[in-house]
């Protein structure tokens, strides 16, 4: 018999739907606090109210106000994908795992159109915003090529693996524009494999 507790539990479904509408509702909450107050004088504590949620709550899903206007997450490679990769795996065949492991990182929560328009308009008028994504950009990028590094070993040359770790970016980035594009229906995942005929298609040619 299940306790009290397991049985008052939502299900996996309601809560990942129930986490997503707190996260879109934190972006919200910032992005109409920065248009009003300007990214300084916007405050966690004021978009929290504006939220209904608590600081506690707001860190639990971004790092920083600048993260939540730009709906970044914090990024953390799961390890049990990180050490299959590594390992060689899921395949054995390097581009087919790199697909996997993009699939990854794609597998995350969008902020949809209509905020990423929002978010490249107070991006005009706080530049501090451009250089924050770009550390992201830079950050995800070091942790995949740490990541390639113990898969490959100690004596591959550096510009291989950072040549590789350019490669996922440039497939994340690639389908993510797509999904934007289609006018983000489904998940940027599903856009990935195309990139890739056509990356394969490009390759061909030359």
């Amino acid at each position: 018999m299940s306790s009290v507790s397991e049985s008052s539990a939502p299900p996996a479904g309601l809560r990942s739907r129930k986490k997503a509408a707190r996260r879109e509702a934190l972006i919200d909450a910032t992005h109409l606090l920065v248009e009003r107050e300007g990214l300084d004088g916007a405050t966690v504590e004021a978009i929290c109210a504006e939220a209904g949620v608590s600081t506690r709550t707001f860190f639990n899903y971004f790092a920083s106000k600048d993260d939540a206007v730009l709906g970044i997450e914090p990024w953390a490679m799961d390890p049990a994908v990180a050490d299959a990769f590594a390992a060689g795996g899921p395949t054995g065949h390097l581009m087919t795992d790199l697909e996997v492991l993009v699939t990854w990182l794609l597998d995350k929560p969008m902020i949809g159109k209509d905020r990423i328009a929002r978010v490249m308009a107070l991006a005009q008028h706080e530049p501090r915003l451009l250089l924050a994504q770009v550390a992201w950009m830079e950050k995800s990028r070091g942790e995949v090529e740490a990541l390639i590094r113990r898969r490959l070993g100690p004596d591959v040359p550096a510009d291989r693996v950072e040549l590789i770790g350019i490669l996922v970016m440039v497939l994340t980035r690639s389908a993510f524009v797509r999904w934007e594009a289609t006018g983000g229906e489904g998940g940027a995942q599903d856009q990935l494999a195309g990139v890739v005929h056509d990356l394969r298609g490009l390759l061909a040619e030359t």
